[in-house]
């Protein structure tokens, strides 16, 4: 998880002070200094976050928004059309949707949360493809203006999530999952989406980098939210059957094999208003049409030993040829076990066995569906 960036070279973000004041171990990610645990330890961090409330820093996410030059925010959602294969066109004010930028061979670049704001369209982005997403979104400048904002992200994750901003004031109990709406917290003006990376109902909440410290300690200390790091974020998401970029989706992924077709609405695909048109479309129909080769999966480990990326996987103890391979593995403390996703056959079907070689020893498991938990968004 912890990347080769010099600690002298991290950048930090607004809640470093607050982080370190905690306890947390902090750790270089994506080339920022960020806490992967807390004291109380990652699994106290999943069961909070199950369970109540847990708060993380993803201040690390790239956060643009796409003011439309001609002042119709239809436009930009046109533009943006020529590199997403989501329906951006038909988003409501006040929602959001899961996107992806792909790239001409039709593997994902990167993926990204759209939402409409009414006058504009706000991005968030990975961490990790800040750089190469603003040089994608430099070819939309014509119809739109893009401009990052430096305002932290928080997010408050949990069944308890609602009930923890209602102690401080923020009423959003009318919000479902993948609203949008800006409201006022502790005198800051924030934004709030119900989406988050964790399978559970909880808010992505954009707030000023000056007001932020502040508020991620009321929402601890008076909300009761526990903090948490970046490695009970990595196992909720884990359990939850959520892909992270560079891992279990990348570059050489496409959205077929990732599972992930349902991100590109009825209107983007071959028979739609607005087919195609957007990098590696005709590789992704084409991989639609034919069927991928491969396909995600979940995979269930057998015994208490984690398998991690990159770990082969065999159709035998003996095989000597692999049929797939661990892209995300570890420990989901909710499931009580060791839980992984990888790559197999498309024509492997839930339940069929595997083996997974780990420091030279072949280790029994199977093929799960996924989610490994449900998801428990708020509808």
């Amino acid at each position: 998880m912890a990347d080769a960036t010099p600690s002298e070279d991290l950048k930090t973000t607004p809640l470093d002070a607050l982080h370190r004041r905690l306890g947390a171990r902090m750790v270089g990610f994506a080339g920022w200094s960020m806490p992967v645990s807390y004291p109380a330890g990652t699994l106290a961090e999943h069961k909070a976050c199950r369970e109540g409330a847990a708060l993380f820093d993803v201040s690390h996410m790239g956060q643009v928004d796409l003011r439309p030059r001609s002042g119709d925010v239809a436009d930009a959602a046109r533009a943006l059309e020529r590199l997403v294969p989501a329906d951006i066109l038909s988003l409501g004010e006040g929602r959001q949707r899961y996107a992806l930028f792909t790239n001409d061979a039709g593997g994902i670049a990167d993926d990204l949360m759209v939402s409409h704001a009414g006058d504009r369209l706000s991005l968030v982005v990975n961490a990790a493809n800040v750089g190469g997403d603003m040089a994608l979104l430099a070819a939309i400048e014509d119809a739109v203006e893009v401009i990052p904002l430096p305002r932290a992200l928080l997010a408050l994750q949990g069944p308890g999530a609602e009930a923890v901003l209602a102690r401080l004031g923020a009423d959003l109990s009318a919000t479902r999952f993948m609203d949008r709406v800006e409201f006022e917290l502790l005198g800051a003006a924030c934004i709030a989406t119900r989406s988050g990376y964790t399978g559970e109902d909880g808010f992505e909440i954009s707030v000023p980098e000056d007001a932020a410290e502040t508020i991620a300690a009321a929402l601890i200390e008076e909300g009761e939210a526990a903090p948490a790091g970046l490695a009970a974020r990595d196992s909720l998401r884990l359990e939850a059957g959520l892909c992270l970029h560079g891992s279990d989706i990348g570059p050489d992924t496409t959205p077929v094999e990732a599972g992930l077709m349902w991100s590109i609405q009825k209107s983007r695909r071959p028979g739609g208003a607005r087919a195609g048109g957007f990098p590696g479309a005709d590789a992704i129909f084409a991989a639609l049409t034919e069927g991928p080769a491969r396909r995600r999966v979940g995979i269930k480990p057998e015994g208490r030993a984690p398998v991690r990326a990159p770990a082969p996987l065999y159709p035998a103890e003996d095989a000597e040829t692999p049929v797939g391979q661990v892209t995300s593995g570890g420990f989901g403390a909710t499931v009580g076990g060791p839980v992984a996703m990888g790559y197999v056959a498309a024509a492997a079907a839930d339940g069929t066995p595997l083996w997974a070689e780990v420091r030279g020893k072949r280790l029994p498991c199977a093929v799960h569906p996924l989610p490994f938990t449900p998801a428990r968004f708020k509808r």
